[in-house]
């Protein structure tokens, strides 16, 4: 497999292990970096998000959309000759990944104790829904679970509504970040010391890790946080308002920034309302400045006041849809849309990395996602019984 050796991973290598989407995101991102990821999957229909529609000629855009720039190969850890392949692959490898629930990889006999004494070089990361130990370890989880369960979906809706999970998978996502972090830190350690390490990350603990604010209010307040919409709990203006054509979100974090708010809207008088007249006085008085604001926005359109508050130095953006953020010429400059390929000759635009590292694009080249067990013939010549 070719690899562009400027990206910053570029000489890692990554037995991946993983599915479905807390560990592929990670290995997706790992790759992405440079790191050449071979997917370990299950013969009996690969990773189970191959199963997850929407489909694309018979191929799930799902899979697509978070396991390009890898190798793919089908072995069944249950089976000696495959379990070999798997063990001369971990000679050489840098980082094991592997998101099954706690004590599955001790049931294959692939415990960090052994791997770590065989391989002192390696890496072995788990991600899991509640990590490697305490009372819940067993248990398994999905996405929705660990949102709740984290508090996250008890301060996302509506105020006044009942909880909501947030709009994508945020419980896989920000456990699949987390990792890649904790990979990457072991790496580093690695180059100091010359020895791998264990690392353990739970979809709990980075649905907790994610409450910033709301931990942080209730210990100093005592105050439960709430579903407040898009209204932020301490700032004011800090909110999505409605415009004669739609909607803008306008984030005003000081009292000069009010000032200049009142200006750019023609309503220096506002700064002087005793009501508006600081943070706190606003954050009181939060329902009458919205109003206000609305009647004033909702005389014009979103496209309008972008330009008056993009002069006054307001920060603020317009509400986009999926469509609006294909279709940005920011989005585009900035390399964050890839067209990969999927099914009989076609295009699937996926997101791109967000993470760029020097001169270096993260996704020059990009690999398509690959068929369940394309790369056998060339892994098996590198990590076969010949190898």
């Amino acid at each position: 497999m070719t690899q562009d050796t400027h990206l910053p991973l570029a000489g890692i290598t990554v037995v991946d292990l993983t599915r479905v989407l807390a560990g592929p995101y990670c290995t997706m991102m790992l790759a992405d970096l440079g790191a050449r990821v071979i997917k370990i999957e299950n013969p009996d229909g690969g990773d189970d998000s191959r199963q997850v529609g929407p489909f694309v000629d018979g191929e799930s855009a799902y899979f697509a959309s978070i396991n390009r720039n890898k190798q793919s190969i089908a072995l069944d850890l249950k089976r000696p000759e495959d379990r070999a392949v798997l063990d001369r692959m971990l000679e050489t490898a840098d980082v094991l990944v592997e998101n099954f629930r706690a004590g599955v990889m001790a049931r294959l006999g692939y415990t960090w104790e052994a791997l770590h004494a065989r391989h002192p070089r390696l890496v072995f990361a788990s991600i899991s829904g509640f990590g490697q130990t305490g009372p819940y370890r067993n248990r398994p989880a999905y996405d929705m679970v660990v949102q709740a369960m984290g508090g996250l979906m008890s301060v996302t809706g509506e105020a006044g509504g009942n909880p909501a999970r947030v709009g994508v998978s945020i419980g896989d996502i920000g456990a699949g970040l987390y990792a890649t972090i904790g990979i990457q830190a072991a790496l580093l350690k690695r180059a100091q010391s010359g020895v791998g390490e264990r690392v353990d990350i739970s979809m709990l603990d980075c649905q907790v890790a994610l409450l910033e604010n709301p931990i942080a209010r209730y210990s100093a307040t005592g105050s439960v946080p709430r579903p407040l919409g898009t209204r932020h709990p301490s700032i004011t203006p800090f909110d999505m308002f409605a415009t004669g054509d739609g909607f803008i979100v306008i984030a005003v974090g000081n009292d000069t920034l009010f000032g200049k708010l009142c200006e750019a809207l023609d309503r220096p008088a506002w700064v002087r309302d005793a009501r508006f007249i600081n943070v706190p006085a606003r954050n009181e008085h939060h329902v009458a400045l919205k109003a206000v604001l609305e009647e004033r926005l909702m005389q014009d359109t979103t496209a309008h006041w972008e330009t008056i508050l993009e002069a006054a130095g307001v920060p603020h953006g317009p509400l986009n849809g999926v469509p609006q953020i294909l279709d940005d010429p920011h989005v585009a400059a900035r390399e964050m849309l890839l067209d990969i390929g999927i099914g009989a000759a076609r295009t699937l635009r996926v997101a791109g990395n967000p993470v760029k590292v020097g001169e270096s694009p993260a996704l020059r080249g990009v690999r398509n996602p690959p068929a369940l067990d394309q790369d056998r013939e060339a892994l098996l010549r590198e990590f076969g019984n010949n190898a």
